[in-house]
C-alpha cells in the first residue's frame, strides 16, 4: 500500500518524473514518453470501505480495513443479573480488539462497513439433566444457534459459526435463549473477523 503522496496532481507528477516512462492521460490515444523510471502515485483519500483510490484510479487496501475480535468468560454464569432481561451473553475479557468494534461492556459487535463477516462462538453449559440453546443475533433476529441437551453430560458444550453479510452499523451479539452457561476459566468464546469489505 501508499504510505505517502508524492504529488496532488498529474501535471506536477509530469514535471516531476524524468522522461521515458510512457503515461497515457485519460483522453489522450498516444503516450507521453519520459526518460526514467515510473512512479505509483496514491492520494490519501479513504473510500467507504477502507481503500485508497488514487486520482489515477489505483485501489489499494488500507490498514484500516482490518477487523477482528475475540472475548472470552473468566467469571460468573449466565444468566447474571445484568443479562436477565435480555438474555444477552455478557464476556468480560477480551484477547483481541482490532478496530475496537466489539464493546466489552455490552458484549455486542458493532460492524464499521459492509462487508462479509466470519463468527464462531463456543458456550459451555453448567449442570447435567438440562438443554442450553445459544443463538447468535444480528440487529436482534437470531441467524444460527447452537444446541447442547445430554442429559447425563454436565461441561457440555455448544459451537457454532456463519458467514455473514452485514451493513455498516449492523449489530451481532449471543443471546442465552435457555439453560445456564459454565462460568470459571474461559470456557465460553466468540469470536469474529472482516473476511472482505464490500
Amino acid at each position: 500500500g501508499c504510505s505517502c503522496c508524492l504529488a496532488a496532481a498529474l501535471p506536477l507528477l509530469l514535471l516531476l518524473l524524468p522522461a521515458g516512462c510512457p503515461v497515457r492521460a485519460q483522453n489522450d490515444t498516444e503516450p507521453i514518453v519520459l526518460e526514467g523510471k515510473c512512479l505509483v502515485v496514491c492520494d490519501s483519500s479513504p473510500s467507504a470501505d477502507g481503500a485508497i483510490t488514487s486520482s489515477l484510479g489505483i485501489s489499494v487496501r488500507s490498514g484500516s480495513a482490518k477487523v477482528a475480535f475475540s472475548a472470552t468468560r473468566s467469571t460468573n454464569h449466565e444468566p447474571s443479573e445484568m443479562s436477565n432481561r435480555t438474555m444477552t451473553i455478557y464476556f468480560d475479557q477480551v484477547l483481541v480488539n482490532i478496530g475496537n468494534h466489539f464493546d466489552l461492556t455490552s458484549s455486542i459487535f458493532v460492524a464499521p462497513r459492509k462487508g462479509i463477516y466470519s463468527f464462531s462462538f463456543h458456550v459451555v453449559k453448567v449442570y447435567n439433566r438440562q438443554t442450553i440453546q445459544v443463538s447468535l443475533m444480528q440487529n436482534g433476529y437470531p441467524v444460527i444457534s447452537a444446541f447442547a441437551g445430554d442429559q447425563d453430560v454436565t461441561r457440555e458444550a455448544a459451537s457454532n459459526g456463519v458467514l455473514l453479510l452485514m451493513e455498516r452499523e449492523d449489530k451481532v451479539h449471543l443471546k442465552l435463549e435457555r439453560g445456564n452457561l459454565m462460568g470459571g476459566w474461559k470456557y465460553s468464546t466468540f469470536s469474529g473477523f472482516l473476511v472482505f469489505p464490500l
